[in-house]
């Protein structure tokens, strides 16, 4: 590409030093990716996977804000390219002189197909000491068979299902389970729980942690990559990213506003409106929120085992109104099913939706209550729904007065962050509704990754839904034959799901991002930083290629 051409000229000409703080909004309580803690978020700070995402694509061609990424806009990380070899085979050529970070016990040696090996034998229970599947090896990888290393640097992955599609998503995919631990560690230690043991072959290196408070990374001095836009520039820029762990959003906007903290993420517009008004210098970035806001109730149990009840409840929450005077008209007024509207191409948005259809989701409290006297609750039924502490619960108390309108008494019961997992993930406690970080509808993963939550066994299956024709839609993409097949039978699921009424839809909110006009190359990518929108994606890639424009901080008084 002709460098006077390029879009990321107007960005400047990156610097190295300095220092990138983020806000954590949670504590970090394991380092090990294994346990699958979703408080675990900062491992990919110092782990890689396979690929990356392409840092030379334009984001007004492709914006890397959703956890989908199609196969064009990826490139190779710790893989330099794939390939299938036989149905059901897919074998990754590793790229050569890629070290681990230089920490005992690894000490710095070169990252090889033996790592990979240890690495998903660990995970799925394959073989050397592993015979069981760990706690984070989801559905998708128990089709996994084997994994072995043709030689130093090629690995051949033997799966159940010849599906290309299935395999590519989950191989490439957002998927925890990607991220890379050190086998040197894990063997002399048992695990890298202890953040003193984190070691990947990442950009930062993990210098410093103490709970509650803060993480400090530093510079990885060897490590192997270079900037794509500026080819002969070594990463990463920056000399070290700290993390504040400031639970408390009154908290952390202060500190932005004071300059304290460089990028804060998991915004609402009102916080945004505020910000703007004090510190109109700062920069706002939204996002679509995935997935949408949505009440999941259990339609294995009474009362939300009848249609007639879900249906119901649908219609006695105004979601226009919802969206014009909660929300300020900042988002759509629209329901949503299993994929987002946000993702082009893909699913089935409230636009392509039949009248007869968009009539079931039409706020109308005097239907409602005809359709639960004609389910057997004339005077209303009594329920509950289980939240966990980062839930918006003023909308919960909305969404609450609708319902009471029609007699149904909803109890907000929140549960501890740290319950969360054996109460409502893993052990389905609840009796009656779930409102989830992760709930049913509006996903912008992969599609075969999002019918695979309509399956039993599978913990974001809140609904317990038990659904033969959601098996079927399943097993259907795993045997499909292209991706356009593939993405005919998510249309189809996408419409099931919204006739079944499974998941009672509120919005689809925006989410905003802040951060400091001298940070350089931000674009709220989804993964880029640590908090509600950007998970642990993609963070040691995007960390090493930010940089601070340390003359604008300065000319700003910080």
């Amino acid at each position: 590409m002709d460098k006077k051409a390029a879009w990321w000229d107007k960005l400047g000409k990156p610097q190295y030093g300095g220092e990138l703080v983020i806000r954590a909004n949670w504590n970090i309580m394991n380092f090990d990716p294994y346990f699958g803690d979703k408080t675990a978020n900062l491992n990919s700070a110092w782990m890689e996977k396979f690929q990356a995402d392409d840092w030379t694509v334009n984001p007004s061609v492709f914006d890397y804000k959703s956890c989908c990424r199609p196969a064009q806009y990826l490139k190779g990380q710790l893989a330099e390219s794939w390939e299938f070899t036989a149905p059901g085979t897919i074998v990754f050529h590793l790229r050569k002189g890629v070290h681990w970070q230089d920490i005992d016990p690894a000490n710095g040696r070169e990252f090889t197909a033996d790592d990979v090996v240890f690495h998903f034998n660990r995970l799925c229970g394959l073989g050397g000491d592993f015979t069981k599947p760990g706690p984070l090896c989801s559905t998708a990888f128990k089709d996994l068979k084997s994994v072995n290393a043709a030689d130093k640097y090629t690995v051949v992955f033997n799966w159940r299902s010849p599906n290309t599609e299935f395999i590519i998503e989950t191989m490439l995919g957002p998927d925890l389970a990607l991220w890379l631990e050190n086998p040197d560690a894990v063997k002399k230690w048992g695990d890298v729980s202890d953040w003193r043991h984190a070691i990947g072959t990442g950009s930062f290196i993990l210098q410093d942690f103490t709970s509650g408070v803060s993480a400090t990374l530093v510079k990885n001095q060897n490590y192997w990559d270079h900037d794509e836009r500026y080819p002969r520039n070594k990463l990463p820029y920056l000399d070290t990213v700290k993390y504040l762990i400031i639970t408390d959003e009154s908290a952390a906007l202060e500190a932005m506003r004071a300059g304290k903290i460089d990028i804060i993420d998991g915004l609402s517009y009102r916080q945004v409106q505020a910000m703007r008004k004090t510190n109109p210098e700062i920069i706002s970035i939204f996002t679509p929120l995935p997935p949408t806001f949505s009440m999941d109730p259990r339609i294995d149990r009474a009362p939300f085992n009848d249609i007639r009840v879900r249906k119901a409840t649908q219609i006695a929450i105004d979601l226009p109104e919802i969206s014009k005077t909660y929300y300020q008209g900042d988002v759509e007024p629209y329901p949503d099913t299993l994929t987002s509207r946000y993702m082009k191409g893909l699913g089935f948005p409230y636009q392509e939706w039949p009248q007869d259809l968009k009539d079931e989701y039409a706020y109308n409290p005097t239907t409602a209550r005809a359709m639960l006297a004609e389910a057997g609750y004339p005077n209303g039924f009594k329920t509950n729904i289980v939240v966990d502490p980062s839930a918006d619960i003023e909308l919960l108390q909305i969404v609450k007065s609708y319902l009471v309108k029609v007699n149904i008494d909803l109890e907000i019961r929140i549960i501890k962050t740290s319950e969360w997992g054996s109460f409502v993930r893993i052990g389905h406690k609840y009796d009656q509704m779930v409102h989830a970080p992760t709930g049913l509808l509006g996903h912008t993963a992969p599609p075969i990754d999002q019918l695979s939550r309509l399956q039993v066994g599978s913990y974001n299956n809140y609904g317990m839904i038990d659904d033969p024709i959601c098996t079927g839609f399943y097993k259907k993409a795993l045997s499909a034959g292209s991706e356009d097949e593939v993405l005919q039978i998510l249309r189809q699921a996408n419409e099931y799901v919204a006739r079944q009424h499974f998941s009672i839809s509120l919005l689809q909110p925006m989410t905003y991002s802040l951060c400091q006009p001298w940070v350089k190359g931000f674009n709220a990518q989804f993964g880029s930083t640590w908090g509600v929108v950007g998970g642990p994606l993609m963070l040691s890639f995007y960390l090493g290629r930010f940089w601070i424009d340390r003359k604008l901080k300065k000319e700003m008084g910080h």
